[in-house]
């Protein structure tokens, strides 16, 4: 049995959380919450809603040391320079790591420095860290790179995810800019606030790095997708003329030609404007491959799902900083199997 603690119990971790109670392969330790310093001490499984006794920490080095699991899921933040000191709390009491943070899912492209510190920590204490997700992760990544192991050549690679970013807590709807007006998205792009989809740059990297293409650069668009209706999560309220969501397009440069096209326009609600989902990916080469999901795998559930399922393969991977196209496949872990 894999002992698990999770830290972060936002949308996405809360879910995680639930499943993992419910897998006899795992055994859920602990929770951290460090953002929310008024839920310590608060029982989980009042918080959520479901039959647990544990208590929720805000003192997350105390915790993890007291607790020793075997890996810790950071459910808390996208980007590298904030997760990273999480990572070493958890890593440097001898705990594997998954994270979500979408930066981490191929950190080496923008942050070698963290990357080779983290590197070195995780084979220093002979664990694993991995970053991943539904997206990058998986669908603009890992599963096409599962597709190339059918082509004898690839070309070109064109992909595109139509999704609904309802599921997603605060984080994801402040970096998407959702519920902004279009003025306070333009100025949020300007700023760095709102940030589009965290993880083109690194799924581009992953595959271009595993085909062997070597990337002159990346290039990206963002744009605004504006509301008619009024729309509301948990966590976003969207008037109408408000921003519901972000289009964003990654293209990866090689010889001055485009081989890596990610499109990737998601906003909370589609459905309310008609609007239907799918994951889509075209791949030009001996033979053509095309692939259609509709409606396209759930954003929330197919990240707690990612996270869940990886596991054990982050537990029994080789030490050091690890990302998914160095991992064997993903597959589901059934409830009472």
């Amino acid at each position: 049995m894999y002992r698990v603690l999770i830290w972060g119990i936002g949308a996405m971790g809360s879910g995680i959380a639930k499943d993992i109670l419910q897998k006899k392969e795992f055994e859920l330790v602990g929770v951290i919450e460090t953002a929310r310093e008024e839920l310590d001490g608060k029982n989980l499984g009042d918080y959520l809603g479901i039959k647990s006794d544990i208590k929720i920490s805000s003192k997350a080095d105390k915790t993890i040391s007291a607790l020793d699991p075997d890996l810790v899921v950071i459910a808390t933040t996208s980007f590298v320079p904030m997760v990273f000191p999480m990572i070493k709390s958890a890593v440097e009491n001898h705990a594997n790591v998954i994270t979500l943070a979408e930066e981490m899912a191929y950190p080496w492209v923008d942050y070698p420095e963290f990357s080779n510190r983290m590197d070195s920590m995780a084979k220093k204490h002979n664990v694993s860290i991995l970053g991943t997700g539904i997206n990058p992760g998986f669908v603009l990544d890992t599963l096409i790179l599962s597709l190339t192991g059918t082509c004898l050549d690839v070309k070109k690679i064109k992909a595109q995810r139509v999704n609904d970013l309802s599921p997603f807590g605060a984080e994801v709807m402040r970096t998407q800019g959702v519920g902004t007006s279009v003025k306070e998205f333009e100025e949020g792009l300007k700023s760095g606030k709102i940030v589009g989809h965290v993880g083109f740059r690194q799924s581009i990297a992953m595959i271009s790095d595993a085909l062997g293409w070597k990337l002159d650069r990346i290039e990206e668009e963002k744009e605004p997708i504006i509301s008619k209706t009024y729309r509301e999560t948990p966590y976003a309220k969207v008037e109408p003329g408000h921003v519901a969501g972000c289009k964003h397009i990654g293209r990866g440069i090689v010889n001055g030609e485009v081989k890596i096209e990610l499109i990737h326009p998601q906003q909370i609600h589609p459905e309310a404007e008609s609007v239907k989902t799918g994951d889509f990916i075209q791949i030009e080469g001996e033979p053509n491959i095309s692939l259609e999901i509709k409606p396209e795998i759930p954003g929330g559930k197919g990240t707690m799902a990612m996270a869940v399922n990886m596991i054990p393969k982050v537990i029994e991977a080789k030490p050091g900083l690890l990302t998914m196209k160095d991992m064997p496949i993903p597959y589901g872990i059934v409830n009472g199997r």
